[in-house]
């Protein structure tokens, strides 16, 4: 069994722009505890999706919305998460097969990504000081896998986030799916998949941002019906 976790590390994979449209986006709303999904018809949001889809070779259909948080000033003894904040094991998903995150901001002190159960070369601990590839850089972006190839559930994807202990973490997380995500096109129904399609398409986003409503070859369009798509 292997005992090294498949993740990627992407150096710049966001602009500066781009991080701070991410940032102005979870301003914007007022749900900020649970994360902010941001989902909207956004152009810079699908520019963001189709390179995640180029670089992890993974349908975009076959993820979850992009959601935005928020840490700081955590209690140094927590053992952290990106998925539950408190909880280090590895998730039992059944679908779930990676996640991406994405570092809006560095910190002064904390946020390092670990991987306890894998021999990479990091450190195991948030006590240790030797270098650590997947402490939050700005722009930076990672990939981890919770299963291996044969589709088995990865020990090794078990994770701990250093607690920020000095400034501010703001990160941008994507979860991606073993599974395409159900759509209404298979039962032949032509339906919305936001309760907002029918405002936005009297804004006009339609036309402005087409590929988001009403679809591609490789996504299919959130708001098919309230475009007249179907």
């Amino acid at each position: 069994m292997a005992t090294k976790v498949r993740v990627f590390l992407y150096r710049g994979f966001l602009s500066e722009e781009e991080c701070a449209h991410l940032i102005s986006l979870r301003k914007e709303s007022s749900v900020l505890n649970s994360g902010v999904a941001v989902d909207v018809p956004d152009p810079v949001v699908a520019g963001i999706e189709e390179k995640i889809a180029a670089w992890t070779f993974l349908p975009r259909e076959n993820s979850g919305s992009i959601k935005v948080r928020s840490y700081t000033s955590e209690e140094s003894a927590k053992r952290l998460d990106y998925f539950g904040e408190e909880s280090s094991s590895v998730s039992h998903d059944e679908v779930l097969l990676a996640t991406v995150i994405l570092y809006l901001s560095n910190t002064t002190q904390g946020g390092d990504l670990l991987f306890p159960n894998s021999q990479m070369k990091s450190k195991k601990s948030c006590s240790e000081t030797v270098s650590n590839i997947l402490r939050p850089v700005k722009g930076n972006a990672v990939l981890f896998f919770t299963r291996h190839l044969n589709s088995s559930l990865d020990e090794t994807s078990t994770h701990l986030r250093c607690p920020v202990v000095k400034g501010e973490l703001l990160v941008a997380k994507k979860l991606i799916y073993a599974k395409k995500q159900e759509r209404n096109e298979e039962s032949g129904e032509c339906s919305d998949e936001d309760d907002n399609c029918p405002r936005w398409a009297e804004l006009g986003e339609c036309k402005k941002n087409p590929v988001y409503m009403i679809g591609s070859p490789d996504y299919y369009g959130t708001c098919r019906k309230s475009c007249n798509a179907c």
